[in-house]
């Protein structure tokens, strides 16, 4: 079976750290062809020794030459602008963009129209652009999987139904470490606090969004943009436990959830190996 060619953009976070240890286990399954990471060189540089890609980027240009002194056997290009260009390369199959914020969109779009699969874990790719988003996909062979668990949660549910049977889309949130507090409490939260997720093991930005509840409503826009589902379908739900990721109720009455503990490798792990499924050593 031929080796699925990944560019992992974002590969020193959560995500990217993640999905490469998935990659450890897999190496029959997956090559490593492109690393990206924002300012972590020496990380960066760890993973370039380790899984040898055909070029590695640095997008603060300041790390650039430390980089490139510590490394040999890959090319190493630096600047953010130069993202997109990685995530359309002939070489790669499947872009795992993992990169933080906006910063994202564009590789997103550039690896869409190159006809890439996308292992999506930028969700604001689809908040800022839904719809541009969503209209280049029509005119291209690309797949976008999401990485999020409550939106694999619900590709996973939608397997072999048609989308407009669905009555209502419930997505769950464990409501991150402030659920209980009172507004008094409220007024003299740390940020220490706030990275302190009680589930979840994730970069900084997307806790912080979580201990907000921002990132519940970031995702209910991406939940519209994916699965085409007016937003008044889509009912947040409070469940602490974090085992329900998302539920879908259907037109008949009847309702499909999926069910897991908490591990982002996950998800990770379905969206590079959609349509099928390969083993987890979680």
């Amino acid at each position: 079976m031929k080796k699925q060619r990944l560019a992992n953009l974002g590969s020193t976070g959560s995500i990217g750290t993640q999905s490469l240890e998935i990659i450890r286990q897999h190496p029959d399954k997956f090559e490593v062809v492109y690393l990206s990471a924002n300012s972590n060189w020496e990380l960066l540089g760890q993973q370039i020794q380790e899984f040898n890609p055909n070029k590695a980027l640095i997008a603060n240009e300041d790390h650039f030459g430390a980089l490139k002194a510590n490394v040999t056997g890959t090319e190493i290009i630096s600047g953010a602008n130069n993202l997109p260009e990685l995530a359309a390369c002939d070489e790669i199959d499947t872009v795992i963009n993992a990169l933080v914020g906006f910063a994202g969109f564009d590789s997103t779009l550039a690896a869409i129209h190159a006809g890439k699969k996308v292992a999506l874990a930028n969700k604001e790719s689809l908040v800022v652009g839904g719809e541009i988003i969503t209209n280049a996909l029509k005119e291209s062979d690309a797949e976008l999987i999401p990485i999020d668990s409550e939106h694999s949660a619900m590709l996973q549910c939608l397997v072999g139904e048609n989308y407009s049977d669905i009555e209502k889309i419930i997505i769950t949130a464990s409501g991150g470490p402030f659920r209980e507090f009172t507004n008094k409490q409220m007024e003299n939260v740390t940020v220490e606090q706030a990275l302190d997720h009680p589930i979840w093991n994730m970069g900084a930005k997307i806790t912080i969004d979580s201990s907000t509840m921002m990132n519940k409503g970031l995702e209910i826009i991406e939940a519209h943009w994916l699965f085409d589902i007016p937003v008044e379908k889509i009912e947040p739900v409070i469940h602490p436990q974090s085992i329900i990721h998302s539920m879908i109720t259907f037109t008949d009455g009847s309702s499909k959830a999926q069910l897991g503990l908490p591990d982002m490798k996950v998800p990770i792990v379905y969206a590079l190996s959609y349509p099928k499924r390969i083993p987890l050593d979680t």
